[in-house]
């Protein structure tokens, strides 16, 4: 007998202050190199559009993006480990893309770790394009340094 699967309810709420502490500690399980809470604080400030995908009281993931002049710049899209390739992140990228459209942007950008396949994939199937590269970008722990994918999609 095969056991029925529930389907998860996800529903986006605005990131704010009552919520960091769960963000940042999915940021520092999710990477080597982590957003700092400052970083978050930082976005929150500056009315960046951040939003967490929620399921009853679990953290999926979330993004971090600043709109700009017909475009808007992903800063940053997690999802938490323990939900990983499950497909959350391409609902977030859809609830972006859509957002980003309402805020009249032609362009999505974003920058992906060179070394990132995961994420060079999923970005890829969503219609990311590779456009350039920014060398020595993110740290890489004992004084190295990781280049930058730049990547765009034409909404």
């Amino acid at each position: 007998m095969n056991a029925l699967v529930q389907p998860v309810e996800a529903r986006f709420e605005p990131l704010d202050a009552t919520r960091l502490d769960a963000v940042v500690a999915v940021e520092h399980s999710a990477y080597a190199h982590p957003w700092s809470r400052r970083n978050f604080t930082d976005a929150l400030a500056s009315g960046y559009q951040a939003q967490l995908l929620m399921a009853g009281d679990d953290l999926l993931g979330y993004f971090v993006a600043m709109s700009g002049v017909d475009e808007v710049h992903l800063l940053n899209i997690t999802v938490a480990p323990a939900y990983q390739r499950q497909g959350w992140a391409m609902v977030m990228l859809d609830a972006l893309a859509i957002w980003a459209r309402g805020q009249r942007a032609n362009w999505l950008w974003l920058e992906v770790r060179s070394g990132n396949l995961r994420a060079l994939q999923i970005y890829e199937a969503h219609g990311f394009r590779r456009v350039g590269l920014r060398k020595a970008y993110y740290p890489a722990g004992h004084g190295q340094r990781e280049d930058a994918l730049v990547m765009s999609l034409k909404l």
